[in-house]
């Protein structure tokens, strides 16, 4: 088995979840209010699942091994873009963290800006999926052998393993700073 099948799963489920946030998005249009449980469940997904379980393998497995390799200019200049955008979505959930906070205290002029996160999000995740999905992780594979991709999917399920025990040993470091 390659080391992106894992990857490719979990983009479907990034597809289903950005369906759910256009379902949201498409209510704060119409009512001009916001589930605020709903968002920070949406901040929760985007940074334990997207981002630290997803992005994570890619950038602490896949692309750690792919920068030992002598690969195509095509394929760095690739590399680097998937970078960049893990960097624009972190700091777009982050502000939209925000924003949820500020409104939740009464700031309704935050509302506008959960729409905006909410939206870029929605417009960021298909172009990101359909980049590493159609033109970086089945092409990359010809740079490693059978052993190499076998490793690297071991790694992937033990990084997996560990990730519940760290994301709730960060929560309860969170409590015990008082967030």
């Amino acid at each position: 088995m390659m080391p992106i099948g894992p990857m490719m799963i979990e983009h479907r489920l990034i597809e289903r979840f950005i369906g759910l946030l256009k379902q949201e998005l498409e209510r704060l249009r119409r009512e001009n209010r916001v589930n605020t449980r709903f968002v920070d469940s949406a901040v929760d997904f985007i940074r334990t699942y997207a981002d630290r379980c997803h992005h994570g393998k890619e950038e602490d497995i896949l692309f750690r091994e792919l920068r030992k390799k002598s690969i195509s200019g095509t394929h760095e200049k690739i590399l680097d873009e998937l970078i960049e955008d893990h960097k624009w979505g972190r700091e777009t959930t982050g502000t939209l963290a925000d924003a949820s906070v500020r409104y939740k205290k009464g700031q309704t002029t935050a509302l506008s800006e959960i729409g905006t996160c909410m939206e870029d999000l929605i417009d960021f995740y298909p172009k990101h999926i359909e980049k590493e999905d159609k033109h970086f992780f089945l092409p990359v594979m010809d740079y490693f052998s059978d052993p190499e991709k076998d490793a690297m999917l071991q790694e992937g399920y033990a990084f997996d393993s560990g990730l519940i025990h760290q994301q709730y040993a960060d929560r309860v470091s969170d409590w015990e700073n008082g967030h």
